[in-house]
């Protein structure tokens, strides 16, 4: 039960560019991961942020993929999952999300609340995930902070309590009062370094030294208001994902990332139960069980291996014993299970609820997949979308098909993208939710599998998975269908429509069969 109770797993979400990869960074700068933090874009900072370890990552300065990273803090154990921000990656984003206990949502104080911030929040709403906001980029000049947590209750539907104060903010933003420890603490910007800070007594007279008059007099009446305003603070609506309590602060600067530290791990939720299908799994519980949320190709590309990343949920993992793989039924044994610090990872010999592990995987997992000591057991909920892009994917270079094959099969076996063979013409066909997506493909197809490929154009509208129990039906619809049909990865027969009208005259005309829209039926 102590392992348990101090595990704290939760994500990191936002829209993009708002400061997720640069908060990670800090607060392993806090956990005493690493020494100096590494900047996401900045030309006098050499060293690139640690979650963004891929190479595309650190040309582009955007994140393609989560990271899982791990450290100890003030005897917690703290699971941080940095998420990418932008749409074109959202379906790794809402996969994470099945595996965490709680959220922080970074919002950019200038900006607000972004069109993929509702999103997510709609996500974490919808599986009553508690949630922390981060109000980022204080030190340039935005929205004033009272109409900022208006516009979050609004925007997030979620009511808001602030946990700390802004002191200014712009060119003129001097800290972060912290309400929830009822203490000031100023610091010195610095952005690669934890700096000492001051201690100062909010109703005394030192306050005016450190901030000057006007400052100290604002500071004091805004809170009166804050008090006035808002609710005293109950943990218990905030784990019952009532109430998201609001912190502000400038990760680049490390103001305010030690109070919402402080308070996390104190507040946030332990491991939750899990709901599978047959019953609901209680962390406590002696046997173990987990699933498979993401799976990762290349973290490493002098061995060419992939990574299941596996979501324990009760009981304790430990190396070398017995699993039943519940999909194949088979017994697998997994003598080297990692643990993660983004692409640095070391053997672990035990896990327990909440721990993020990874398995060695030779082509045996598929994401949702779920491990347990002899129990048949389902965690679902692990959506894949039905693609909304298109396009033909050709080889460039015949010298390289085997490479290229491989490259294509273990990108799909991430769930970045799915891969369609057109049964009318045998070519091959990649379907993505963005744009972003195929670059990524093509990208990482030459730079680590040593495989060029080319795009060819394809306009279709959505690919629909079919199924009926009247078997004639089903013949006749595939016989008069037969250039747009396709088959996934499992061999299950897939419609390419190439327009709405022509799926809902498809609907129309053949009452018996299903479409769905994703591949978990």
């Amino acid at each position: 039960m102590d392992e348990i109770e101090r595990r704290r797993t939760f994500a990191i979400i936002s829209h993009p560019d708002a400061g997720k990869t640069t908060l990670t960074e800090k607060l392993l700068l806090f956990g005493g991961q690493i020494q100096v933090a590494g900047a996401v874009k900045n030309n006098k900072i050499k060293k690139t942020a640690t979650s963004d370890w891929m190479e595309i990552e650190k040309q582009r300065g955007i994140s393609v993929t989560t990271s899982v990273m791990e450290f100890d803090y003030e005897g917690y154990k703290v699971n941080i999952l940095d998420t990418p921000g932008h749409q074109d990656f959202a379906e790794d984003t809402f996969r994470t999300l099945t595996a965490v206990d709680s959220a922080i949502i970074v919002v950019d104080g200038a900006k607000g609340v972004e069109a993929q911030t509702r999103k997510l929040m709609a996500v974490c709403r919808m599986r009553k995930t508690p949630v922390i906001v981060f109000v980022n980029k204080m030190d340039r000049e935005g929205k004033d902070p009272f109409d900022l947590l208006d516009e979050l209750e609004e925007e997030l539907q979620i009511k808001v309590r602030p946990l700390s104060w802004p002191i200014n903010q712009g060119q003129r933003f001097k800290g972060v009062y912290n309400i929830y420890e009822q203490r000031l603490d100023l610091f010195t910007p610095d952005k690669q370094k934890v700096t000492e800070k001051v201690e100062v007594d909010i109703h005394g007279q030192e306050l005016e030294a450190h901030v000057g008059e006007a400052d100290a007099d604002k500071l004091r009446s805004d809170l009166e208001l804050v008090e006035g305003v808002y609710p005293e603070f109950d943990v218990q609506t905030y784990l019952d994902a009532e109430v998201a309590p609001v912190f502000f602060g400038s990760a680049l600067n490390n103001f305010g990332v030690k109070e919402l530290l402080d308070c996390f791990v104190k507040i946030a939720p332990s491991p939750r139960p899990t709901q599978a299908e047959e019953r609901t799994v209680e962390p406590e519980e002696p046997k173990f069980t987990g699933f498979i949320f993401k799976i990762t190709a290349n973290i490493d590309p002098n061995h060419r291996s992939c990574i299941a990343f596996c979501k324990v949920c009760s009981g304790k993992f430990v190396r070398n014993a017995p699993y039943l793989h519940v999909r194949q039924g088979k017994t697998v044994r997994f003598s080297s299970p990692t643990q993660f610090m983004a692409q640095r990872k070391s053997t672990i010999d035990e896990a327990w609820p909440g721990d993020i592990v990874g398995l060695p995987d030779n082509g045996i997992f598929k994401i949702g997949d779920t491990l347990t000591e002899g129990e048949q057991l389902h965690f679902r909920g692990l959506p894949s979308f039905s693609p909304e892009m298109f396009k033909y994917i050709e080889n460039a270079d015949p010298m390289k098909t085997k490479q290229l094959a491989k490259g294509i099969e273990q990108l799909m076996d991430e769930g970045v993208a799915q891969l369609f063979v057109n049964q009318f013409n045998g070519r091959k066909i990649i379907g993505t939710v963005g744009q972003l997506q195929f670059e990524v493909i093509q990208y990482r197809l030459e730079h680590e599998y040593n495989a060029k490929c080319r795009w060819e154009p394809l306009s279709l509208y959505k690919a629909c998975w079919i199924e009926s129990d009247d078997e004639a039906q089903l013949e006749a619809f595939k016989k008069r269908k037969y250039q747009f049909m396709a088959k996934d990865r499992e061999g299950r027969d897939v419609f390419l429509a190439d327009s709405n009208y022509v799926l809902q005259m498809a609907q129309s005309d053949f009452e018996h069969i299903k479409f769905h829209f994703t591949s978990e039926f």
